[in-house]
C-alpha cells in the first residue's frame, strides 16, 4: 500500500501519496494533459516516466502524485543521476517532468508537488536536484542557476532554465561538473 503523506491542500482537499502500479496509466494520461499544449515539449514526457520507472535510476518514494476526490490530478518524479568531472562523482536527484492536470493548473497543485518531493528526497538522504525547467517558477522554491555551482547540463540550453537545489545548506559546495543522466533520458 502507498504511503499516504500527511499534508492536505486546504482548498481542494488533496491528499499527496506515493505513486502505485494502479496509477500508472492515469498518471500517463494527466503528463499528456499536462503538456499537450506547452511549446517547448515534444509530448512523449509519459514515454520518459515509464522508463525511467524500469529503470535502476528509479525511487518509488519519490514518484508522488496529487488525488482530488479519488482522481489523480498532479504526479511528479525525482530520480537518481550523478555530476561528474575527472576527479569524482557525486550522487544528485533529476526532477523530470512536474505533471498538473489543466483544470488543476495555477493553483499551487505543483508547488505543493515540488516542495512535498524536496520533503521525501531529503528524508531519504538526497542533497540536491537539478532540472531544465521554467526561468519564473522554480526560483520560488529556492532553486538556482547551476552554473552557480559549476554544473552544467550534457546538452545545450539557456542558462537561466538550467537550476539545481540544495536541500541541506551548501551542500553543493565543492561540486561541479557535468550531469549524468539514465540512459532512459535519451531513449
Amino acid at each position: 500500500m502507498a504511503n499516504k503523506f500527511d499534508f492536505k491542500f486546504d482548498k481542494l482537499n488533496l491528499i499527496l501519496r506515493q505513486e502505485t502500479l494502479a496509477d500508472h496509466t492515469t498518471v500517463a494520461k494527466v503528463i499528456e494533459e499536462a503538456f499537450k499544449d506547452v511549446l517547448f515539449s515534444d509530448h512523449k514526457e509519459h514515454f520518459l516516466v515509464e522508463r525511467l520507472r524500469n529503470s535502476n535510476a528509479f525511487i518509488p518514494q519519490l514518484s508522488i502524485v496529487a488525488v482530488h476526490k479519488s482522481k489523480v490530478v498532479g504526479h511528479i518524479l525525482l530520480t537518481k543521476i550523478e555530476i561528474k568531472n575527472e576527479n569524482s562523482t557525486f550522487e544528485s536527484l533529476a526532477m523530470a517532468p512536474v505533471s498538473v492536470r489543466p483544470a488543476y493548473q495555477n493553483q499551487g497543485v505543483g508547488g505543493m508537488l515540488i516542495r512535498e518531493s524536496h520533503k521525501k528526497a531529503k528524508g531519504l538522504g538526497f542533497q540536491s536536484i537539478i532540472l531544465l525547467g521554467h526561468a519564473d517558477f522554480y526560483p520560488k522554491f529556492g532553486y538556482q542557476p547551476t552554473s552557480k555551482f559549476g554544473i552544467e547540463l550534457p546538452f545545450e540550453a539557456p542558462e537561466e532554465n538550467c537550476m539545481a537545489i540544495e536541500l541541506k545548506e551548501n551542500s553543493l559546495e565543492g561540486i561541479s561538473g557535468k550531469v549524468c543522466y539514465p540512459k532512459e533520458f535519451y531513449e
